[in-house]
């Protein structure tokens, strides 16, 4: 099976996590990786690992990159793994992926992940399950929000093991990444149908729950007070990711408020021009 897979990763200044993603990969022929023109060690890094094919496109939706990986760089594996450029597999996923046999039926497989900070293992982690194993020419990607989504035409399957999302890259990195994530997440949440949205969603329409919410859930619920400083680290995060929305969310709401204020004074604006005229 591992020769059936093709690992396609998007990366865009990776270069704290990008090799030690890539050295757990070194079961596979070709790896695929679509770069957003990095200005960090990232281009090195990948000349080191002789199975690593680079494409260089600039960005414009991490669907619109996924979907030119899969379609446009001379991928012929049957199967992919999409994985982000902080994905580590594990040996025990890397075993669970050479014994898979799936059915005709089967076009993908989702995993869960194993949050961690600075290499340590939280228990804490909310990072939801992903189909990152799919059959290529019965895929293709969507936007969701900040992220993206594979939709397949066949069933998934879940894997038993479990992939560790371990993002090294300096908080300041972090900062400016969610403060774009949450703008579009935003806009996502206000334009949709409220029945279309999940529990999650819906909790963060209320503005002011969510922050307060996704601390106590992590601390508590999950038990990130038995994780120490690591565990207190990725609850303020969260925490902050979400008032970083809830900000997002409420400035909509003065924009929404002040439109027809600012609608009316135009038009005044605007007779007034005429009638000089």
């Amino acid at each position: 099976m591992l020769n059936l897979i093709t690992p396609l990763i998007l990366t865009f200044n990776e270069a704290p996590n990008l090799a030690r993603t890539l050295a757990q990969l070194f079961w596979a022929r070709d790896i695929t990786i679509i770069d957003s023109f990095s200005s960090d060690e990232t281009l090195s890094i990948v000349s080191g690992f002789p199975q690593a094919r680079i494409f260089q496109r600039k960005f414009d939706s991490f669907a619109g990159q996924c979907n030119f990986g899969l379609r446009e760089t001379g991928i012929t594996s049957e199967w992919v793994l999409s994985l982000d450029a902080d994905y580590l597999i594990t040996d025990e996923m890397i075993e669970e992926l050479a014994s898979l046999n799936p059915n005709a039926d089967t076009d993908g497989f989702r995993a869960g992940f194993t949050y961690c900070i600075e290499g340590r293992r939280l228990r804490s982690g909310l990072y939801p399950p992903v189909t990152v194993l799919f059959r290529r020419l019965r895929a293709i990607y969507v936007d969701d929000g900040h992220s993206h989504r594979v939709n397949v035409k066949g069933s998934v399957r879940n894997l038993k093991s479990r992939i560790l999302h371990d993002d090294r890259k300096p908080l300041s990195r972090w900062f400016q990444s969610q403060q774009r994530y949450m703008a579009l997440e935003a806009k996502k949440i206000v334009s949709a149908d409220v029945e279309s949205l999940g529990i999650a969603d819906r909790i963060r329409r209320l503005r002011l729950i969510a922050p307060l919410a996704v601390l106590f859930y992590c601390l508590i619920v999950r038990g990130g007070v038995l994780d120490g400083w690591a565990g207190f680290f990725y609850a303020f995060q969260r925490m902050m990711a979400e008032l970083l929305l809830s900000l997002y969310l409420i400035e909509q709401d003065f924009n929404a408020a002040t439109a027809p204020r600012r609608q009316f004074a135009d038009g005044s604006r605007q007779k007034a021009i005429e009638g000089e005229r």
